[in-house]
């Protein structure tokens, strides 16, 4: 069963760490409600638009990621 995003959890933001599936990915950009990603681990520039932005999982927001010193 897939699971979906309820109310109560945050929609990722720019500069999120999201899980698409089992990809891990960063928020890169949201345009006209499309949420943009690239892979975690870099990957020079490839960058896709979010099948379904209400099953992606937010792992770590922007603020813990520079909180932790990862940013």
């Amino acid at each position: 069963m897939t699971e979906t995003k309820t109310e109560t959890e945050p929609a990722p933001t720019v500069g999120d760490e999201v899980l698409e599936g089992t990809t891990r990915a960063i928020v890169t950009d949201i345009r006209g409600g499309v949420i943009w990603l690239r892979p975690a681990n870099g990957g020079g520039g490839t960058e896709w638009p979010a099948e379904d932005p209400r099953k992606l999982t937010v792992r770590r927001t922007r603020a813990e990621m520079i909180e932790s010193g990862d940013l």
